[in-house]
């Protein structure tokens, strides 16, 4: 795996702490989580990208969410949460940081261009899986070895973190805890840009859960369905064990085909 260097420039919030995967150190990085004011566009408002909503709409951030239907279909979801139901091409416009959670199959069904409005620098995390048996049929790309996040990110035409794919939708409602507390789950976050991820980091912690640094898009296999990380509940030491034990082979659950 590709060693991340992040040089963050410091700022007046309290610290965080974050492991870098390759090197298993702890390094100190500067939170965040007084800064409750970001505009947030979430693209999919399935288990993952409707926990999100509440989650982040609690934290006191401004959501912006959307599915592939009418925002009338969000109706629910907005009394409950206080977020604003938009249309899909809308969900990104001035947004600070951008969420994509859908079907992987559905990708390629998104407008072109639909992240264009979001503010400059803002990034983009996609917390998509590809399940070729369970759900998405046969992706020839992936199916011949192109990493899931590079795929997305392809076809969204934006460079994109991975993050979020792995935890259980009711884990991430309802298990999160303050920073420092014993159990704390850890998230494997796997993106190019250092100052981009930071703000990934810091949203994570926010959460209440640990941000490991899983390495670039192209190590993001990692963290993919059927690894030792996937759908696990571990802290950070065990994140990092995980990903190292990662193997790039995909089992036959995971593959559109059984060989």
């Amino acid at each position: 795996m590709n060693q991340v260097e992040l040089n963050v420039p410091m700022r007046n919030y309290p610290p965080v702490s974050v492991v870098d995967a390759c090197s298993g150190r702890e390094v100190s990085r500067h939170s965040t989580k007084g800064n409750m004011n970001m505009r947030i566009g979430i693209i999919g408002a399935g288990q993952i990208g409707g926990t999100l909503t509440r989650r982040l709409t609690a934290l006191g951030h401004d959501v912006r969410v959307s599915n592939s239907r009418t925002p009338d279909t969000l109706a629910d979801l907005e009394a409950e949460t206080g977020a604003k139901a938009v249309l899909n091409t809308e969900a990104a416009e001035g947004a600070d940081l951008v969420i994509v959670s859908i079907p992987q199959k559905n990708v390629v069904d998104l407008p072109t261009g639909m992240l264009a409005g979001a503010a400059d620098g803002a990034p983009v995390i996609e917390t998509n899986n590809y399940y070729p048996q369970q759900r998405d049929g046969l992706i020839a790309a992936i199916e011949d070895g192109q990493v899931e996040s590079e795929w997305v990110q392809e076809h969204l035409g934006v460079p994109v973190f991975k993050a979020f794919n792995g935890i259980w939708w009711k884990h991430l409602l309802e298990k999160g805890l303050p920073e420092g507390s014993s159990g704390r789950i850890a998230l494997p976050v796997a993106g190019d840009d250092a100052l981009k991820k930071q703000v990934v980091f810091d949203l994570i912690n926010q959460l209440g859960f640990d941000p490991v640094d899983a390495g670039t898009v192209e190590d993001s296999w990692r963290q993919q369905p059927g690894t030792p990380v996937y759908g696990k509940n571990f802290d950070r030491e065990a994140t990092l064990k995980a990903l190292a034990q990662a193997t790039p082979e995909r089992t036959d659950e995971w593959r559109a085909v059984a060989e």
